[in-house]
């Protein structure tokens, strides 16, 4: 399965609530924190929905 690599690439200053929260879902923390996820349609949604704030990179399986 492939795995992801999402990174925060910008501030949640100013943003909604509700985008925070998809973001923390994510388990990004920091600007320039990164996670690996597993390629999966809901992970894709969360990453759809904050692309403008995300850095989104395809990995090898670990």
């Amino acid at each position: 399965m492939k795995m992801l690599k999402v990174t925060l690439k910008r501030s949640l200053i100013g943003k909604p609530e509700k985008l925070r929260k998809v973001v923390r879902a994510l388990g990004l923390r920091k600007i320039n924190h990164s996670v690996t996820h597993k390629d999966t349609p809901s992970i894709r949604g969360m990453i759809h929905k904050t692309s403008h704030l995300v850095e989104v990179r395809e990995v090898a399986e670990e």
